[in-house]
């Protein structure tokens, strides 16, 4: 007789049980919602700001379906997407640099599904669209840093030879130095002539001025475009490595035109946090307080971030900058509050061992520089209302300690805030510097990038596919083919149970992914009955079952496996909508080898293992 152990049941019920509970969330609907948090990351929404919110909608007759405090945020419901639209360039043009507006769609999921970890399948860009971002690199700002860099560069290559000048600036995207006598003007010259394709590692223009005793340095058409590809590189490097910190899967950013980013997250889940984190230019310089030797023209004031009355004098030379971080992480001190610790590449430890070693008992800043925008309120030559932005910078000291050792590659920084401002630094300091300041140019939740008919009309032409191999399978195999379809909607609803349970996103390709599965589940059922056709011969039905599924078994291990191994290469080596088809196509086989081979065997074996079988027609 066939039969399985109340140990295997139990074993099917339990995993269709958890498959058909993750899968559940897919049921409910998502809805349109926006979330508004804070601009300042240090501070979470409050019940001040959901009153303020709740106002503007009601004074301005908004609809909205809920409001509610989530975390560090505030989430709005609606009934329609008009609502959310509308609703968003209101709250936008009332509460301006204020706070942050995202759009997104909130799942209905029921709490007691949220509550074990119940959500529904994240889809891709190509089916019900996620966030996308457009951002402009500032490349105006990359070159005049490179120029301050290059600036204080050649003070301090003057001031050791001994080279007087009386003064130097920036203007106009150009070095203009102004020396004291022709004799300090010609060894100038001289020393650039000599050392300054060390010095630049780009290629420079010099103006000769002998009248005057002035150069005039400025960059060539070649060292501008070295410059703006370098800047739109390096922040492409960093964007991803922040959208990576953020856990998205399969994230798009790539480069758009000669100064764009365009970045996709489908199926985020917190808008909100991804844009602070993606737009956020952040970056630490390390600069030493000005003391009563130090120049007027060499020092500049900043004020404290957690208090901006006070202010401390701070030389200009910078000792290492955040580029040269190639770790962060959070930590608290002995008294509680909370620390980043630090750790520089080579050539940072080296020059922050340089500048602490002969500074014993002077302090040390830690300088916060922050990219920010202002928004502004303007009509335009059509009398329209329009946001307009511009962009600024912002520095703040977030530390000032006293220099009691000679730091190397590895040190740590106090007084950055509360636990949660000091991830968020350690996070943007892993993630690495931006080359250049960004702006957001776009921001919206696209659609299917198919179109939505499109994708409706593929999925119409998989249901009619699945109903056609289920009518075959049930006409031809007839008990045994019902069992088949049977375990087929169970792989299915396995599938998307697993996918939502992992986090996965799906994609177009991902369906056909599934697509694929599908074609091998029933493949080895087919296998199988055949094998129990063949077993019939010569043996009785009960022999006949027995054998036909323990001998097909080694074939389907065999070609699944092996299908398996392709996959995860697939996964591995694969981008984009390669590794959206091989998560699904990895799932499925797997699924798809327990369905066929446990959940119809035991089909099988409720009609079939305790009967007395004179005859099995299959």
């Amino acid at each position: 007789m066939n039969k399985f152990s109340i140990y295997q049941y139990l074993l099917i019920f339990f995993v269709l049980v958890l498959g058909f509970t993750y899968a559940l969330p897919n049921l409910y609907p998502t809805q349109p919602s926006i979330q508004v948090a804070y601009t300042d990351s240090g501070r979470s929404a409050d019940q001040i700001l959901l009153n303020e919110l709740e106002e503007i909608l009601e004074n301005n007759n908004r609809n909205y379906q809920e409001i509610f405090l989530r975390e560090n945020k505030i989430v709005i419901k609606f009934t329609s997407l008009d609502d959310q639209l509308d609703s968003k360039t209101l709250l936008q043009n009332s509460l301006l640099d204020k706070v942050i507006i995202a759009l997104n769609l909130e799942p209905s999921t029921p709490d007691w599904l949220k509550d074990i970890g119940g959500k529904p399948v994240k889809l891709g860009l190509d089916l019900s669209g996620g966030v996308h971002f457009l951002l402009e690199v500032d490349i105006d700002t990359a070159q005049k840093a490179r120029l301050e860099l290059l600036l204080d560069t050649y003070r301090k290559t003057f001031k050791e030879d001994r080279i007087a000048f009386s003064d130097s600036l920036i203007k106009d995207l150009s070095l203009i130095f102004k020396f004291d006598d022709r004799q300090s003007y010609n060894k100038a010259l001289a020393k650039y002539r000599l050392d300054s394709p060390g010095l630049s590692g780009l290629q420079y223009i010099i103006t000769e001025r002998p009248a005057t005793n002035t150069l005039l340095l400025e960059y060539s058409d070649i060292a501008l475009r070295e410059i703006r590809d370098y800047a739109v590189g390096q922040n492409l490097m960093t964007l991803r490595n922040r959208v990576n910190e953020l856990g998205v899967s399969e994230p798009i950013v790539q480069r758009q035109g000669a100064n764009r980013i365009v970045v996709q997250l489908p199926g985020v889940q917190d808008p909100t946090a991804a844009k602070k984190i993606i737009g956020k230019t952040a970056n630490l310089e390390f600069r030493l307080e000005a003391n009563s030797r130090t120049s007027p023209l060499r020092k500049e004031e900043f004020p404290f971030k957690e208090n901006e009355f006070m202010t401390a004098s701070l030389e200009k030379a910078v000792v290492v900058s955040g580029e040269r971080v190639t770790n962060a992480s959070t930590g608290f001190d002995e008294n509680g509050f909370a620390q980043v610790n630090i750790t520089l590449d080579m050539q940072g430890g080296r020059a922050m061992q340089k500048a602490t070693s002969g500074n014993i008992g002077r302090k040390l800043a830690v300088l916060f520089v922050e990219q920010k925008s202002k928004s502004e309120l303007v009509i335009d030559d059509d009398g329209k209302s329009i946001i307009e932005q511009t962009s600024y910078i912002e520095k703040n000291i977030i530390s000032l300690a006293t220099i009691q050792a000679v730091l190397g590659t590895s040190f740590r920084i106090t007084g950055v805030g509360t636990p949660q401002e000091a991830s968020e630094l350690a996070l943007l300091l892993r993630a690495g510097a931006l080359a250049a300041p960004m702006k957001f140019v776009e921001e919206r939740t696209v659609g299917p990038s198919l179109g939505k008919e499109n994708i409706e009309l593929g999925m119409k032409s998989i249901m009619m596919g699945l109903a056609l191999v289920i009518i075959f399978m049930t006409f031809y195999y007839r008990v045994f083919g019902l069992a088949a379809n049977i375990s087929l909607l169970i792989n299915l609803v396995l599938i998307t149970g697993i996918m939502s349970l992992l986090g996965a996103t799906l994609t177009l390709p991902g369906i056909a992914g599934i697509v694929l599965t599908v074609g091998m589940a029933v493949d080895a059922n087919v296998l199988i009955f055949a094998r129990i056709r063949e077993e019939l011969k010569e043996k009785d039905p009960q022999t006949a079952i027995r054998d036909g599924f323990s001998r097909a078994f080694i074939t389907i291990f065999d070609a699944n496996v092996t299908t398996l191994i392709a996959a995860l290469i697939l996964y591995v080596i694969g981008t984009g909508p390669v590794k959206g088809f091989a998560i699904t196509l990895s799932i499925g086989i797997v699924t798809s080898m327990f369905t066929a081979i446990m959940c119809t065997r035991a089909m099988v074996n409720i009609v079939y293992g305790n009967k007395n079988i004179r005859e099995l027609k299959i």
